[in-house]
């Protein structure tokens, strides 16, 4: 397979010799439109010659080995658990996304505001008790998923070579989810959120060297207010969601690519 432009063929004179619906004439026509300008077809080609060469090097899985039915290993997603924390981080982000309408990161007034918000979607608006307790629960079913997820990953073994960046990537993955449910625990704004951050700020400034940096950078100071606040609503909200979104992408194409490990 190469990328070297085909013969010039006559795609009219093609489509003319054949009895296509409207339908399925419309959408050669659009993958020829396209094919021409962008060579689809060429890449998607390499795609697939990089898939399969990339998977003969892979070790044989022991359906393979041992001519195991594979419907043996239907359960895998559930061995996994990756899938469990996939799901709850979706619903995590859709109910938090519809969270965001009705929050507002600020400490303003004797109450603050935040609060005030929180408790108004909880007591005023429809379903809104329901709905931030599906953003709790899925935020910590995700955790509770990933923390077990990569339990499995060491005690199988499925870390070890060729997995190993995709071990990595785990671990940055799990790191990720600490920040999400530390910076999500913050934004109520209440009494167990206060303390929280302070407990936080405590243990930044303990760090060698680039403990005040590290406050100053994530906390907004040594002291709790509206630049903390507003630190971790846009960490949690603009920043993670699309790091995380990427990484957890990444990882599912690698475990495509590689598949699921087994029981070493």
């Amino acid at each position: 397979m190469s990328l070297e432009r085909k013969d010039e063929h006559d795609h009219g004179a093609w489509l003319a010799e054949r009895d296509l619906s409207l339908i399925e004439k419309t959408y050669l026509m659009s993958l020829i439109w396209l094919d021409k300008r962008f060579r689809l077809v060429d890449y998607l080609e390499l795609l697939e010659d990089m898939y399969y060469k990339i998977n003969l090097q892979m070790p044989k899985s022991h359906t393979e080995q041992y001519n195991l039915d594979n419907k043996f290993w239907y359960w895998y997603p559930l061995y996994a658990l990756g899938s469990f924390s996939v799901v709850a981080y979706i619903v995590a982000a859709i109910s938090g996304a519809l969270l965001g309408f009705y929050y507002a990161p600020s400490t303003a007034g004797e109450t603050p505001e935040a609060y005030q918000t929180i408790v108004a979607i909880m007591k005023d608006l429809n379903f809104g008790f329901m709905l931030r307790s599906i953003h709790r629960w899925s935020a910590q079913v995700m955790t509770a998923a990933v923390f077990l997820h990569m339990l499995r990953v060491y005690f199988t073994g499925a870390y070890k070579e060729p997995r190993e960046v995709n071990w990595l990537i785990g671990i940055i993955l799990l790191s990720l989810t600490m920040v999400f449910g530390y910076t999500g625990y913050l934004l109520p704004w209440n009494q167990l959120a206060f303390w929280a951050g302070q407990i936080g700020v405590e243990m930044a400034l303990v760090v060698p060297f680039v403990g005040e940096w590290t406050a100053q950078l994530l906390f907004g100071g040594f002291s709790l207010g509206q630049p903390t606040l507003q630190r971790m609503y846009i960490l949690h909200v603009f920043v993670l969601p699309f790091v995380v979104t990427a990484l957890i992408a990444l990882h599912i194409g690698i475990v495509w690519m590689q598949g699921i490990a087994e029981p070493h």
